[in-house]
């Protein structure tokens, strides 16, 4: 494990800076923390439907002043993915403008006749027409990707039904099963890391969900922070057969440690070996 040398930040939004677009207390002196020391970090998140810029924005409300490039979704990793494997391509897309201006930006054409691929992203408005569209052209030959694989979504008046939801209905259809690019895949991962310039051993990954967060940083080669803030209690890491590096209550308690969070004092020893 890395001693000395000053770590980097990979970290979840929601449940770790956020809980419904409410700031968690404490994560805005977390992130200063951050930007004065000149710490490298990004802010990771599955959800497809907004850009960086509409993401900075919404955090802004929220009390967080985080830059637009530190700001890294399942979209942007969705369209890095799709550029190395088929550079110029062509997509059919359900999803809203932070996956197609992702898209745009390496150069696809979004078109409904002939498409190399299907991705599937997150939505508020998914329609009966654009899904049985992605199922007829999946049936003739498009490989189908999706965003996340996040069977559902918070809000206000309850569950909504997110990617991974959708995406299993148009695989019930076809027969074929998606690529999810997203966490738990170490690429969403490995992605951020490549736009971060940071290397896996030095880099380590703040969640809220075991099933995602911990997993995927797991699997990438991190080191990683479970934090209490969102879904998660002190029960949940004895769930999995896999452990996190330390468990916390909030990214609060990293205040104040940034540059090495493994430091504990004598009486506070490590929650997770």
């Amino acid at each position: 494990m890395n001693k000395t040398a000053t770590w980097n930040y990979l970290m979840d939004m929601d449940g770790v800076l956020v809980r419904e677009e409410h700031i968690i207390p404490g994560a805005d002196v977390f992130v200063s923390e951050l930007v004065e020391n000149g710490i490298g970090f990004m802010v990771l998140t599955n959800n497809s439907i907004y850009t960086p810029r509409d993401l900075r924005a919404r955090l802004k409300r929220s009390g967080l002043d985080i830059p637009e490039e530190s700001i890294w979704t399942s979209a942007l990793a969705t369209a890095r993915f799709l550029d190395q494997q088929r550079p110029g391509g062509s997509a059919y897309v359900v999803g809203e403008s932070g996956l197609t201006t992702a898209l745009h930006s390496i150069g696809y054409v979004l078109t409904d006749r002939d498409p190399d691929y299907v991705v599937l992203g997150e939505t508020r408005t998914y329609s009966f027409e654009a899904i049985t569209r992605a199922i007829r052209l999946v049936e003739s030959g498009a490989k189908f990707i999706a965003t996340n694989p996040d069977e559902k979504g918070p809000s206000r008046e309850g569950s909504l039904p997110a990617t991974g939801a959708v995406a299993a209905l148009i695989e019930r259809a076809t027969g074929r099963a998606p690529y999810y690019v997203g966490k738990p895949n170490p690429l969403m991962m490995r992605s951020a890391l490549n736009a971060l310039g940071a290397h896996s051993e030095s880099t380590l990954m703040i969640g809220d969900r075991m099933d995602t967060d911990v997993r995927s940083g797991l699997e990438a080669g991190l080191q990683t922070l479970l934090v209490l803030s969102g879904i998660s209690d002190r029960d949940t890491a004895e769930l999995f057969p896999y452990r996190p590096t330390r468990v916390l209550d909030s990214v609060a308690d990293l205040v104040g440690r940034t540059r090495n969070p493994f430091d504990t004092d004598p009486a506070e020893p490590p929650a997770a070996e």
